[in-house]
């Protein structure tokens, strides 16, 4: 029998401490602003280096998975300058940004009903996933058009088309099957999500997804968002026992047999 080193063992338990898939609603841009005597717009593209942030420590450290919540599909009743402004912004960085994701081997994935976009933005959405498609480094999800609502009925869409053809029976419908079919379906399950601007709600983003994530809320502003801030949020992640529905005991008995089994190999 050989004993694994302390060491490893330490690295091993600090690499399952980092969340596989984390999301993020980034809020508080136009507050941002108007703090700084701006308007609203302004602090939208001030967000984009936090973006630029995020995506940088989240392949720094080894996430999977980042998903940021950039338009959802209630902000189409925003003032119709602002809506005008976002969409523009959105094309804008595509077309700068998504050479540097490939470069960096980062898989850029859009989900949401990108349908409701004119023609040239949904081409370049295409042309960017698929640019990006091989990439494994981290796949960064930019929800747009989107919304949790959504998301659970047109998964449910999907499955009753399928069904009608049969291609599916009512009986192979269970939780696995109906995650396969919701946008998130070949990712990780979601570990962390993150709100910053200070609300402590939801807000219709990752309604499936969330059942088991752990929530981190900040009053930091989308635009202050830096790599320090995050760091903080995965920190405090770390610290977390997750039970998934078990008690705190039962989680500590397991952790006792798996560092057994990972302390010797036969």
């Amino acid at each position: 029998m050989t004993k694994i080193s302390g060491q490893s063992h330490s690295t091993d338990k600090a690499i399952d401490k980092i969340p596989h898939h984390v999301a993020i609603i980034m809020d508080g841009n136009g507050r941002w602003a108007q703090q700084k005597g701006k308007l609203r717009t302004f602090g939208h593209k001030a967000g984009v280096d936090a973006v630029r942030a995020s995506v940088t420590l989240a392949r720094k450290v080894g996430i999977e998975s980042l998903t940021l919540f950039a338009f959802s599909s209630e902000n189409w009743q925003r003032p119709k300058e602002e809506v005008g402004v976002l969409m523009q912004l959105f094309s804008l960085v595509l077309r700068s940004e998504v050479k540097k994701l490939n470069q960096n081997d980062i898989r850029l994935k859009v989900i949401g009903d990108i349908s409701a976009f004119d023609i040239k933005l949904q081409e370049k959405i295409k042309k960017a996933e698929a640019l990006t498609a091989r990439n494994k480094s981290l796949t960064l999800n930019i929800a747009a058009n989107y919304g949790g609502r959504w998301d659970i009925i047109d998964a449910t869409r999907r499955i009753a088309h399928k069904v009608e053809q049969k291609q599916l029976s009512l009986n192979d419908i269970d939780e696995e099957l109906f995650n396969q079919h919701v946008s998130t379906g070949d990712l990780p399950e979601l570990d962390l999500l993150i709100r910053t601007g200070g609300d402590h709600r939801v807000s219709n983003f990752l309604l499936w997804q969330c059942a088991y994530a752990e929530f981190y809320f900040t009053d930091v502003l989308w635009p202050d968002f830096n790599e320090e801030v995050f760091n903080l949020a995965i920190a405090d992640f770390a610290i977390r026992q997750r039970r998934f529905g078990l008690t705190g005991e039962q989680i500590m008995k397991q952790e006792d047999n798996d560092n057994n089994n990972e302390n010797v190999i036969c």
